[in-house]
């Protein structure tokens, strides 16, 4: 009966969430970007308050760094120290 129960809630999970993983997906990309800006922003060279705070966040960003420059359309990266092209 649990088994029952358990298909039937992943098939209601998929009726419901499946006409919009396209845009849950997008929308979680713009987010991720916005958050990898904000880390970011002291690198690209706009003053952030917060760099002292985001510096410890720039190793877990760099391994997708490649895919988000070129998603923002830079086909070089724009900064000196990061090069992964």
């Amino acid at each position: 009966m649990t088994s029952r129960w358990a298909s039937f809630r992943a098939g209601l999970e998929e009726f419901c969430a499946g006409p919009y993983r396209r845009t849950f997906a997008r929308a979680r990309r713009e987010e991720d970007d916005l958050f990898r800006m904000v880390v970011l922003a002291e690198a690209l060279g706009v003053p952030d308050p917060a760099a002292y705070y985001t510096a410890e966040l720039l190793p877990a960003l760099y391994q997708d760094f490649h895919a988000w420059h070129r998603r923002m359309g830079m086909d070089r990266s724009p900064l000196e120290h990061v090069g992964c092209c």
